[in-house]
């Protein structure tokens, strides 16, 4: 059965890059997986009154605004099918129109019919981080959020952050296709951040990995006064990780997303290709 990968293009208001393209055809490639690439288009409601036609002449603008979406990602789309094909890789793409507020539902219908969700992450994006939490909470599926501005590094060394929750262990084997393509993982365990309830969580993780045939070990580090998020990026990339691996934390009420402190720390500041599992 061969994995099939999903990359979500937003195209309003703020496109995601090219990048996002390039980084999940590399992933894709790295674990033999089919990709799969859905462009989001707008559907912008029409406003129909005098002023609006007269004045301000929006339907003309909502328009202008669809057609400028179409093509960013046509461009997008085309991307990926060219570089799909450099690197022999499989790569069906397709496009949708929908309300822009839909966007995150839409996308999260669409990743359950995959196995992997890969999103080029933006912070200061709001429809990129909107689509990623909405695919997040809503899929059921694992989604690797992977930085638009830092280069993606080969993914040979994978930090696991663990202690010991049922959304970590999720986590653990949503992240089995990675995993067992690394050549290092590293479970952490931070403490000083919170009780745990097993303080050997990270050791029976790593032995119950190695058990499995993987080469894992333990690494614990403290937090330090500093957000947990933070201080599990910085740990991972001291000891040469070049993925995290966590649970999603968090829960979703009429779209206000409310997150866990370790979750809202990495989405606010990615540091390095995050696998997120709910």
């Amino acid at each position: 059965m061969k994995l099939q990968t999903f990359l979500p293009l937003v195209t309003y208001a703020d496109p995601n890059s090219e990048s996002a393209v390039a980084n999940a055809v590399a992933v894709s490639k790295f674990l033999n997986a089919d990709l799969h690439v859905l462009a989001l288009e707008p559907d912008i409601p029409k406003v129909s009154n005098a002023l609006s036609n007269l004045v301000l002449n929006l339907p003309e603008k909502i328009q202008e605004a669809e057609r400028r979406c179409a093509q960013i990602g046509s461009s997008l789309l085309d991307a990926a099918t060219k570089q799909g094909a450099d690197e022999a890789l499989t790569v069906h793409t397709s496009a949708r129109k929908a309300n822009p507020i839909l966007f995150s539902d839409v996308g999260a219908q669409s990743a359950r019919y995959h196995d992997i969700t890969l999103m080029g992450w933006a912070a200061d994006n709001p429809g990129v981080r909107t689509l990623a939490e909405g695919i997040l909470f809503g899929s059921g599926r694992p989604t690797v959020l992977i930085s638009e501005t830092t280069a993606l590094e080969p993914i040979d060394h994978i930090a696991i952050a663990w202690d010991g929750s049922r959304v970590a262990a999720r986590a653990v084997a949503d992240a089995r296709p990675f995993l067992e393509r690394a050549s290092a993982i590293s479970v952490i365990t931070v403490f000083g951040e919170k009780p745990l309830n097993d303080q050997d969580a990270g050791d029976r993780l790593a032995e119950s990995l190695r058990h499995a045939g993987l080469n894992a070990s333990f690494s614990a580090t403290r937090a330090e006064g500093v957000p947990i998020g933070e201080a599990l990026q910085a740990h991972a990339a001291e000891i040469g990780a070049k993925m995290l691996v966590m649970g999603g934390f968090g829960h979703s009420r009429f779209r206000d997303f409310v997150l866990g402190g370790a979750t809202a720390g990495v989405l606010t500041q990615l540091q390095m290709p995050v696998l997120l599992s709910h």
